[in-house]
């Protein structure tokens, strides 16, 4: 086994399921491979949703990565819900990460995302920073704020945060890691009651605070998108009718900013970060080991 090998094996996989969206995929998959460990598990499960450019960024892609990619695509796409819940059985009692295909992953992503899992084995959900996260959203809880354009820095901000692990309301869907064991054990997706995983991803979420489990914020890591995840037709009025306290209880948290000075610590740490590298346009900032340490 080589060294990019095992340290892939130890991090959790990393799922994605393409869209359409030509453009947000191609951004993906090059962020992966700059942000990513080499060798890390990549499984990119279609639905039937990339078309004839989509194929052929995915297979260029495939080629070049140093990630270790798969690839798998349905005849006829069964649903976003339905498709995920099936690939998220298929990797047992794996870690896995499941990202938006228009995410775009800040260095060290992943390597944060696993270290929050190990430093409590009661956290099922780990949710990162992202500057369209809903709860998770930073620099403003709720709002959503243009992709930033200083990515590496802002990850190094981020993994000098004290990695506390406050909790959230639920998840949420630019990117989650999840750990395998407790999802076994709060069973699969709803596909029957929810069209959209934005809203699979809150019941789940639920059920696994239910049951005893944390849905945190991993604030030592970044995953920026272009815009919110969002409902399906009917996916409100059916978490409503299974979680009545639920929209009471994010509105809640999203009028009162509980982690208002996490966001203020980590707009501080940013500064400062920026003041440091003047000239990070010409000379920019490379990952060092204190990047991704835990």
């Amino acid at each position: 086994m080589t060294a990019a090998s095992a340290a892939g094996d130890a991090l959790p996989i990393v799922l994605l399921s393409p869209g359409s969206d030509d453009d947000a995929l191609d951004a993906c998959l090059a962020a992966l491979d700059a942000g990513t460990p080499a060798g890390t598990r990549v499984w990119l499960a279609d639905d039937a949703q990339a078309g004839p450019r989509g194929l052929a960024i995915i297979e260029r892609w495939l080629r070049a990565t140093p990630l270790a990619a798969d690839y798998s695509r349905r005849q006829r796409g069964i649903g976003e819900v339905a498709h995920l819940d099936e690939v998220l059985a298929a990797c047992g009692e794996a870690d896995v990460v499941v990202l938006a295909t228009d995410a775009i992953p800040a260095p060290g992503w992943l390597t944060q995302l696993a270290a929050c899992f190990a430093r409590d084995a009661a956290i099922a959900t780990a949710t990162p920073w992202c500057n369209a996260g809903e709860a998770a959203a930073w620099p403003r809880c709720g709002e959503v704020a243009p992709v930033p354009d200083d990515l590496p820095r802002l990850a190094q901000a981020c993994a000098a945060m004290p990695p506390r692990h406050p909790e959230l309301p639920a998840a949420v869907a630019h990117a989650v890691a999840l750990r395998g064991s407790a999802r076994r054990r709060a069973g699969g997706l709803d596909a029957a009651s929810y069209g959209s995983w934005y809203a699979a991803l809150v019941d789940l979420s639920l059920r696994l605070s239910g049951l005893g489990w944390r849905n945190v914020l991993c604030e030592t890591a970044f995953v920026a998108r272009g815009g919110e995840g969002v409902p399906g037709d009917g996916d409100l009025d059916a978490l409503a009718a299974r979680w009545p306290g639920w929209h009471a209880r994010l509105a809640n948290f999203l009028m009162d900013d509980p982690l208002q000075a996490t966001r203020l610590q980590l707009a501080r740490s940013h500064a400062a970060m920026a003041a440091v590298h003047p000239q990070a346009e010409l000379f920019p900032v490379a990952a060092t080991d204190a990047d991704t340490a835990p």
